[in-house]
């Protein structure tokens, strides 16, 4: 189903975007790639067969008007831009929550708004959003990642709710913890952490579906599945600090 498409991907420099890019290539697909690296998305396409490198920031729409390719030219695309930083709220800091949302939600926004529109009109296109665990419900120490997760959910149930039934594809992915830059932040156990490797696995699996919705691995992605129909007082025991 790859074959012969062309995807682009933002986020496309580090951990799982660069694995998507390079499964999505194996799998015959002419991938774009952005991030606000140049060098790194340069280094990635030399890997790569007929990959092309479109470098810009997610948070500036005058950086993604100037850059981003022609939705016309493109089948699908993925956003998995993504920033955390752990915090609680004892430990405020507005400056990093607000870059999370600019990032994590924000970001796809502005992204987003280049290509939905022309699917919606050719009735055709692939739209996959890389949310997190951490968006089904609150977690502890998750100031400004959660929401921000949860809100991109959010954005993506209402995408399909509108092109239902339309020839355009929407999927969320909700992974769990994947070993890169992001999560060596954090001083607790992880469980089940994956490799960005296996990461991208489980994403090209849910993209050749067609669930909206979908949670990796199992069983550590049921407890966060079901745990938001779960009491709070309950929850937040399981969960802990």
């Amino acid at each position: 189903m790859f074959n012969g498409k062309t995807y682009w991907i933002v986020g496309a420099s580090e951990g799982l975007g660069r694995e998507l890019a390079r499964a999505l290539s194996t799998a015959g697909a002419r991938v774009i790639l952005s991030a606000r690296s140049e060098d790194r998305l340069r280094d990635l396409a030399d890997e790569l067969t007929g990959a092309e490198i479109a470098p810009l920031d997610a948070t500036d729409r005058d950086s993604i008007i100037a850059n981003a390719p022609d939705a016309a030219e493109i089948d699908g695309i993925i956003y998995c831009a993504g920033v955390y930083d752990p915090m609680r709220a004892q430990d405020w800091d507005a400056d990093k929550v607000a870059l999370m949302f600019d990032v994590n939600l924000r970001g796809a926004v502005n992204v987003l708004g280049r290509v939905v529109p022309a699917f919606a009109k050719r009735d055709s296109g692939h739209i996959v959003l890389i949310g997190s665990l951490a968006g089904y419900r609150g977690l502890p120490g998750s100031i400004g990642y959660s929401a921000s997760k949860s809100g991109l959910i959010a954005l993506g149930e209402s995408i399909y709710a509108d092109l239902r039934g339309s020839g355009v594809k929407v999927q969320v992915a909700s992974p769990g913890f994947i070993k890169t830059r992001l999560t060596d932040k954090n001083d607790f156990d992880m469980p089940q952490i994956m490799t960005p490797e296996d990461a991208a696995d489980h994403v090209m699996r849910i993209m050749r579906g067609g669930a909206l919705h979908a949670s990796f691995p199992r069983p550590f992605s049921w407890f966060f599945k079901w745990g938001r129909f779960l009491p709070a007082g309950l929850f937040y025991r399981l969960t802990g600090k």
